[in-house]
């Protein structure tokens, strides 16, 4: 055996088990990890000028691809475009990691500012490397950032390799598909690689690679089922699907440990499990708290202490501007308030009631809480808003784009109405207990301004 065909079975035996320690990393992903190996080849071998590499968050692309990389310590630079909010980040970032430059030293960073430098000066940098024999790797993650930029940078760096004349790879990685990124003609038809979607098995398959060692395989199976049952149709990522096994399972296996139930009976571990499945459904995706903080949070409540921490199910703190508060506040009131009980609670000089006919009107009215906000012009709203806000405050475009600001945090929604086109309606989406604990970060007092409560 001569030494190439030596040095050839070698570099296979590494791949294959090198390959092998990847399935078992990353499982359910065999297809996409031996497809990604043979596109890559051997580090002098030409590949595919352009990959496009395509799947939800959660899926295992920039994982996969990153660790082929690093592991036969191919050339590459990954880029998060997120970062790049302009072409010249994007270019610089590539050309100064390409060249191994540090953020810091910054007499030493490459400049460029448009494609025709970027070609040039990556031929420069990739021969000053040594390397420009061999495949560069060029891996732009969230590569759907790329539409927003200038209409040629995309189509350049499909093509950058017969551009550049060289050995060079560009692996787009986004969460939508091809389709949606051609805008016109001309462009390379990168190669397309689909990460699909976990089914529930595969999921139950890799989350079962953590199950807790004190308690059997089928119990632990038959608690993610549980939890993907719930879960499933609100969230498919595999992160955030651990994250709620891990946070509880606890609280599930409780009846086990302190003797209630057996690991068989079902019913009663799913009634222990409910309440906290729900609590935990209605914030997915939220991490406001810890899970350490969430545990102990739990732990008070069940213990009849108020909580320490205001976590995931209560979610009383809001973070917003002082006068999107009282603009929050006068939303609420138009929505919940009957128009003709603005002059009662807002005039200087409001009519007044008997307190005998208020108990008796009180008695005989619906609960407008009950029946849901109410549509209402912005005119009245802002006239509450005037109303209730301390000192006196001019109508500025800021005051209104804070408006629009609510409206875009599902705060308030905006109501179409075919006769107001003029004037715009809106209405107030958020529940009482958040509307007082908004009033109360301003020191107003909303309960004495709600016609319910009176």
């Amino acid at each position: 055996m001569t030494d190439i065909q030596e040095a050839a079975s070698e570099n296979m035996a590494e791949v294959d088990n090198f390959k092998e320690d990847l399935n078992k990393t990353f499982p359910c992903r065999q297809s996409q990890i031996n497809l990604l190996l043979s596109l890559f080849g051997q580090r002098h071998q030409y590949t595919y000028s352009s990959l496009f590499i395509y799947g939800h968050t959660g899926t295992g692309k920039t994982a996969v691809t990153t660790n082929i990389l690093n592991h036969f310590k191919l050339p590459h630079v990954l880029v998060n475009c997120v970062e790049c909010y302009s072409s010249r980040f994007l270019y610089e970032m590539i050309l100064n990691s390409l060249h191994g430059n540090s953020v810091t030293e910054s007499s030493d960073l490459v400049k460029c500012d448009n494609m025709n430098d970027f070609v040039r000066m990556f031929k420069q940098v990739s021969q000053e490397k040594g390397i420009n024999q061999e495949t560069i790797y060029i891996v732009l993650d969230k590569a759907e950032r790329l539409r927003e930029m200038e209409m040629n940078i995309l189509p350049a760096f499909l093509r950058l390799q017969e551009l550049t004349q060289q050995n060079v790879c560009v692996i787009l990685l986004s969460e939508i598909v091809w389709e949606k990124f051609r805008t016109g003609s001309g462009y390379c038809e990168p190669f397309v690689l689909h990460f699909s979607d976990y089914t529930n098995d595969q999921l139950i398959e890799i989350m079962m690679l953590d199950h807790p060692t004190e308690y059997d395989e089928n119990f632990y199976r038959m608690y993610l089922n549980l939890v993907l049952s719930v879960f499933q149709m609100v969230c498919r990522n595999l992160k955030e699907l651990h994250h709620l096994a891990k946070l509880n399972f606890q609280r599930y296996a409780e009846p086990v440990k302190t003797g209630e139930a057996t690991a068989e009976d079902t019913r009663k571990l799913w009634k222990n499990i409910e309440p906290h499945l729900k609590k935990a459904l209605q914030t997915v995706y939220l991490r406001e708290v810890s899970s350490s903080q969430w545990e102990k949070m739990q732990q008070s409540i069940e213990a009849g202490q108020p909580p320490a921490l205001q976590g995931l199910s209560s979610r009383s703190h809001v973070e917003l501007p002082y006068y999107s508060k009282f603009l929050l506040i006068a939303a609420y009131l138009a929505s919940y308030n009957p128009a003709k009980t603005d002059k009662r609670f807002f005039a200087k000089h409001g009519g007044k009631t008997s307190r005998q006919s208020k108990l008796l009107k009180k008695h005989e009215r619906a609960s407008n809480h009950m029946l849901g906000p109410k549509p209402f012009a912005l005119d009245r709203m802002m006239a509450i808003f005037y109303a209730v806000v301390e000192g006196r405050v001019a109508p500025t475009a800021n005051i209104f784009m804070q408006i629009s600001s609510l409206v875009s945090l599902n705060l308030l929604g905006h109501v179409a109405s075919d006769d107001q086109i003029d004037s715009p309606k809106y209405k107030c989406l958020v529940s009482l207990d958040f509307i007082k604990s908004v009033s109360r970060t301003v020191n107003f007092e909303v309960m004495r301004y709600l016609f319910d409560f009176v």
